[in-house]
């Protein structure tokens, strides 16, 4: 039997027609995941807003009994007192809260922003991604283990060392909180610090930004110099 002649123009034509139904099926599936997130999200936000609404519904009423004004700016967080009356005022809450946030800023932001330029333009590359590794697993710990930790360690030896009746205080809430967030404020710090300024002449620099990134800044920097070189 002779073989059967398919032309050029056929053989063109089973591609091109398998093309439309492969894209569809592919636009229906980003359609689908597209979806799945926007639902993850809004049961997250609504989860949220659940949570708020309720606290603040049952508060109400013992805000109303306490006092808006007592409430938050009182003094003394006595609930169990049999005597002169319970009191709920919360500023010291708010105080502390206030106090240990700007105390962790004032440590966390030199500490990480030396480490992220020491990074980005003083270390080896081989040095900075060890570190860059160490930040990335200590982002990754819980709040709950940094509480811990500064529980069953850092108050024992603050009390240790300042001869305290207790090691509880501010200093280890601004301690804790500053070694928190110190992992977000390298990683950002770093990754700013590589993409202002030449990750192309910069070692520390090159295995944090994307590769057609890399190769966009070393053609830029190759039409600025030889402009340069024309003038």
């Amino acid at each position: 039997m002779a073989a059967a002649y398919i032309s050029p123009a056929a053989e063109g034509a089973k591609p091109s027609a398998a093309q439309p139904r492969h894209s569809g099926v592919r636009k229906t599936l980003e359609n689908l995941i597209h979806l799945i997130f926007l639902l993850c999200g809004v049961v997250a936000v609504a989860f949220v807003l659940l949570i708020s609404i309720y606290l603040i519904l049952s508060g109400i009423p013992a805000i109303r009994e306490i006092g808006l004004g007592k409430f938050l700016f009182g003094k003394v967080w006595d609930p169990t007192n049999t005597t002169t009356g319970a009191q709920y005022g919360i500023l010291a809450f708010i105080l502390t809260s206030i106090y240990g946030t700007a105390g962790a800023i004032l440590i966390g932001v030199p500490v990480g922003l030396l480490t992220a330029v020491f990074l980005a333009r003083v270390a080896p590359p081989r040095l900075a991604a060890v570190i860059r590794t160490a930040v990335q697993l200590l982002a990754g710990i819980p709040s709950v283990v940094y509480g811990l930790v500064g529980m069953i360690v850092l108050v024992p030896a603050i009390q240790k060392t300042f001869s305290l009746s207790s090691g509880a205080c501010l200093l280890a809430a601004i301690l804790v909180l500053a070694v928190m967030i110190l992992p977000s404020i390298i990683n950002v710090s770093d990754l700013n610090s590589c993409i202002v300024s030449s990750p192309v002449r910069t070692p520390g620099c090159r295995k944090l930004i994307a590769p057609d990134i890399l190769r966009k800044q070393k053609e830029i920097m190759n039409e600025v110099g030889g402009q340069d070189s024309m003038q």
